[in-house]
């Protein structure tokens, strides 16, 4: 309750730092960043924004790991530095040939330090046109379903939906579904189904989306995030998949800047536990 109150009344971190290194001259900005990949739209474009207020020349550089590469290649005019050894998770020893910053802003809180743009700054990830032919090699029909079956990302609640309700799902949907993901668990059985999960760079599944999907199903994820922030207009419905709508997209709450974009959200009766969304509720959202 004292940490929470604190927060509010304190003066803010961020804030705090860059107004110092504003008096001091600082050109240069290092951020590292070994964690999610929705955090890019939800918290570092927000900091990137702030970082310019103060130091308006400034050449902000993220230090990151190599999966997140792609991610902050959709965030306009920045730098990325990648380190191959970092891994989600583990310890993040900085490389021992990297350049020299005037500033760098270590443990990057954005649900702290940007809290105040949530409601009023719409993120945008920027499109470059010559990504649309990534698509192209799985020869992939129009019109598709796409399904994110499983984020990684653990929390105190469970934020996926159950293996029973997606199986169910597929079973009374009509027309080719595309799964999207990391690993090929669990296997689903379904005439239809065309199993992407793991095979797909972060361009190649937005350049899906955006070009053979009419709807994406999905919890609060990296790509739910990346989706819904992209700077480009195209037709998509997202049917969203809530345990908690404290997080995420809903908790910026602002519309997309996709202007074609349809957004239905479906939140569990409990705000923990996303299975209490039905299969009915999501059939009726997809169709």
């Amino acid at each position: 309750m004292l940490k929470r109150l604190w927060k509010k009344i304190a003066p803010n971190p961020l804030d705090k730092r860059l107004k110092r290194a504003a008096l001091q001259g600082c050109k240069t900005v290092l951020i590292p960043w070994n964690r999610g990949l929705g955090d890019i739209a939800l918290g570092l474009y927000a900091m990137v924004q702030r970082v310019r207020e103060y130091i308006p020349q400034a050449e902000v550089t993220f230090l990151t790991r190599p999966d997140l590469k792609d991610g902050f290649e959709l965030l306009k005019g920045v730098d990325v530095i990648i380190a191959p050894e970092w891994a989600r998770g583990k310890p993040t020893p900085f490389p021992t040939n990297l350049p020299v910053f005037d500033l760098i802003i270590p443990n990057a809180d954005p649900s702290y330090w940007v809290a105040w743009q949530r409601g009023k700054l719409i993120p945008k990830m920027e499109w470059n046109p010559e990504w649309d032919a990534l698509c192209d090699r799985f020869n992939l029909p129009s019109h598709c379903i796409a399904a994110h079956v499983h984020c990684e990302t653990n929390y105190y609640f469970e934020r996926n939906w159950p293996f029973h309700h997606w199986q169910e799902l597929f079973d009374h949907l009509e027309g080719p579904i595309i799964l999207l993901g990391l690993k090929k668990e669990p296997v689903f059985k379904h005439p239809h189904l065309i199993d992407l999960r793991g095979e797909t760079s972060l361009f190649e599944i937005l350049s899906i989306l955006k070009n053979k999907c009419r709807c994406l199903i999905a919890p609060d994820s990296g790509i739910l995030g990346m989706t819904y922030f992209l700077n480009t207009p195209f037709p998509l419905r997202i049917v969203s998949l809530w345990a908690d709508p404290n997080h995420g997209i809903l908790k910026q709450n602002v519309p997309s800047p996709n202007p074609l974009l349809e957004h239905i959200p479906l939140i569990s009766p409990n705000r923990k536990d996303a299975a209490l969304i039905s299969v009915s509720q999501v059939q009726q959202a997809v169709c």
